[in-house]
């Protein structure tokens, strides 16, 4: 028992000396075990500063039309076009300014990631805002498959996409929606997010599947093709 006790003291200040190459101090055997003492290590921790680098969208300036009139209050911003009028709040982490050559910039108002990543996110909305009012956006999908095809009626987008019941949605108020040819659809309007909110909805009705691309797809969208199975050979 005391044998083991001993080995175990050394085996401690074998690994303090040649982990921490610490001198120990000898203190002699008491009842047949062998004590030393070593020095406690304090752990201590360095901190690091985190640096923000400023985003490169976010320090762009943004062009702002003769026909868009911009009212800021706050944190509170309307954008006003001849297409429409949006409204946008931003966060405490950046603010909005106005120059006199008419430009607007997005700055940040702290240093910190979050605001990083603002920076650059509300840049872009503020532009889409813009674009939005003064040009307007559009999303265009197709069709593909036998017997696909969509029709506009009244307020009404119905597609017939192989279900027993054709689909009707309802168009949102702020866009319009146009069938070419029946098999293409195309979405437009001054807010982009809603152009794409809805889009995405046409689209989830039938997701183009891999193998032959029958359904609904974006026009610039690229489908990643898969091969059928072979059948079993006999």
């Amino acid at each position: 028992m005391a044998s083991s006790l001993t080995s175990s003291f050394q085996t401690r200040q074998f690994f303090s000396l040649h982990a921490s190459n610490l001198k120990s101090v000898y203190w002699g055997e008491s009842n047949g075990l062998c004590v030393s003492s070593v020095p406690i290590i304090r752990v201590g921790f360095v901190r690091k500063t985190v640096e923000c680098k400023e985003s490169r969208i976010g320090k762009q300036p943004i062009e702002v039309p003769s026909n868009v009139t911009i009212t800021l209050e706050g944190q509170d911003l309307k954008v006003k076009g001849p297409l429409g009028e949006l409204a946008l709040t931003y966060p405490r982490e950046v603010v909005l300014d106005r120059e006199e050559s008419g430009f607007l910039r997005v700055k940040k108002a702290t240093e910190t990631r979050r605001a990083n990543q603002m920076h650059g996110l509300f840049r872009t909305l503020t532009n889409n805002m813009v674009l939005g009012v003064s040009k307007g956006f559009e999303k265009r999908l197709q069709l593909i498959g036998v017997g696909y095809r969509a029709t506009v009626e009244g307020k009404d987008l119905v597609l017939n996409l192989g279900f027993s019941h054709p689909v009707r949605m309802a168009i949102p108020d702020g866009l319009q929606v146009k069938v070419e040819d029946n098999t293409r659809i195309v979405v437009s309007g001054y807010d982009k997010s809603d152009i794409g909110q809805f889009a995405a909805s046409i689209r989830k009705w039938r997701p183009p599947e891999p193998y032959k691309g029958k359904g609904v797809k974006y026009a610039d969208e690229i489908v990643r093709r898969k091969e059928g199975k072979a059948g079993k050979k006999k």
